[in-house]
């Protein structure tokens, strides 16, 4: 998490969902991630305009069998983090998150009031975790 303010939100997210597998750091990627261990997995949630640095950081780290994925809000971008996966050897997927809320009009009927929508791209990278040999 480069936004050190929101380190302990996050250290209340974690505690409060009971998860002990996660490791927050206080830092600005990609040049944070160069003293952690590789990655079985990866969640982008902002790059702070490294976006192709840090992809191309998760696809010479991510173990086998790992998983990356982005969240975005520009299509655009999507692509781009979409096809860079792909030269990347992954096995990509996109997809569009559309949510809405309920808003109350003045006879007491609701409408839904839409949110702008979340691209998510994800990407595998293949190969067995447990490192079968018949991969």
């Amino acid at each position: 998490e480069k936004d050190l303010d929101n380190i302990g939100l996050l250290e209340s997210n974690v505690a409060r969902l009971g998860t002990d597998n996660i490791e927050i750091v206080g830092a600005e990627a990609p040049a944070a991630l160069d003293s952690l261990p590789d990655p079985d997995s990866v969640f982008i949630g902002g790059s702070g305009g490294n976006l192709p640095a840090i992809l191309q950081l998760v696809g010479r780290r991510l173990k086998p069998g790992g998983r990356v994925v982005a969240n975005l809000a520009a299509l655009e971008r999507s692509h781009e983090v979409y096809h860079q996966l792909q030269q990347l050897g992954f096995q990509t997927e996109l997809v569009m998150v559309n949510a809405a809320r309920g808003k109350e009009l003045r006879d007491g009927t609701v409408r839904l009031e839409s949110l702008n929508p979340v691209f998510v791209v994800s990407g595998s990278r293949p190969g067995d975790p447990m490192g079968d040999p018949g991969e």
